[in-house]
């Protein structure tokens, strides 16, 4: 199962593939692309990838306990949910006039959206099993609720794009012993 650090490769795997497609247009360099806050104040990036949120996924079934080993179990692994905005950055020295920014958000909308389907593996090439893929797609929240996330930064809201990302399977280090069979008694009946 994947490791803590799924988390930042997912958000890492959307920024290269962001700078891999979106470079050198309608964004000149792969350095104008990063993971940050809007919050943050005298950065000089284009384009940035904020995670707002992270909660369980309660609709997904869990598999069974993994088995390491005869004698071990492990707990599943928790179902996460990962909530991302793509946003143009205000404080930037670039200059956008409006049509340069709308060409960055559609542009940055395709590429996520071409790229919506990830494998655990991809990431993290270590893992022992194919684990269910990750899923990166708009997420349906209304624009309220979007305003609410500017509002919390304490920013004025400006058109981004919003994804959830999930299901991230994330592991536990738990392991449990499970006792040894000592005895065992067999009867034998005749019908």
């Amino acid at each position: 199962m994947a490791d803590y650090s799924i988390v930042s490769d997912v958000s890492a795997y959307i920024v290269r593939t962001l700078r891999e497609r979106m470079c050198p247009e309608p964004i000149p360099s792969p350095n104008n692309i990063e993971v940050s806050s809007p919050a943050e104040q005298d950065v000089d990036y284009i384009l940035g990838l904020y995670l707002y949120d992270i909660a369980e996924e309660l609709e997904v079934a869990m598999p069974p306990l993994p088995n390491p080993s005869r004698t071990q179990l492990k707990p599943p692994p928790k179902p996460y949910a990962l909530y991302y905005m793509l946003f143009i950055n205000g404080s930037s020295q670039m200059g956008l006039k409006a049509h340069d920014i709308q060409k960055i958000i559609g542009r940055a909308a395709q590429v996520v959206n071409d790229g919506s389907i990830l494998a655990p593996r991809q990431m993290q090439p270590w893992l022992e099993a194919d684990e269910a893929p990750i899923f990166i797609r708009p997420a349906r929240i209304a624009l309220d609720e979007k305003v609410r996330v500017w509002s919390a930064i304490n920013k004025p809201y400006q058109v981004s794009l919003f994804y959830k990302a999930a299901p991230i399977l994330l592991s536990s280090e738990i392991t449990i012993d499970t006792p040894r069979v000592t005895d065992a008694e067999f009867n034998i009946e005749i019908g």
